[in-house]
């Protein structure tokens, strides 16, 4: 059982995306969630994160006035809206629970790749 994430696409800097995470309800529900990004030849690293009754959404600083993170639990899927992106935000992008715990090492999928160049 895995996350699958779609959305990913080419845009030039300026552009915006919605990226979204589907998966189980059993192992969606119940969980704070996150979104990842991982560049070529860098870790995975943090970008946002909700709250499994989303009321609550942390995003990384360096996003923060760009990004933001939604999810609807009728419908298992965890959102990703990006505005103005820049060339650095060029990576693949994974969600998964928060913390990604060794528990939910196996619920990785293969993310979406968001490419932003002119």
């Amino acid at each position: 059982v895995q996350f699958v994430e779609s959305g990913g696409d080419s845009v030039q800097p300026g552009g915006s995306l919605k990226l979204s995470c589907t998966g189980p309800g059993n192992i969606f529900k119940p969980f704070d969630m996150g979104w990842y990004r991982q560049a070529p030849g860098n870790q995975r690293d943090f970008v946002a994160a909700i709250s499994w009754s989303n009321t609550t959404a942390f995003i990384r600083e360096s996003v923060r006035d760009r990004f933001s993170i939604s999810r609807d639990n009728e419908k298992n899927t965890l959102y990703l809206q990006m505005n103005s992106l820049k060339s650095e935000d060029t990576a693949v992008y994974f969600c998964n629970h928060y913390p990604a715990s060794a528990a939910s090492q196996d619920y990785w999928g293969q993310g979406t790749q968001v490419t932003v160049s002119s």
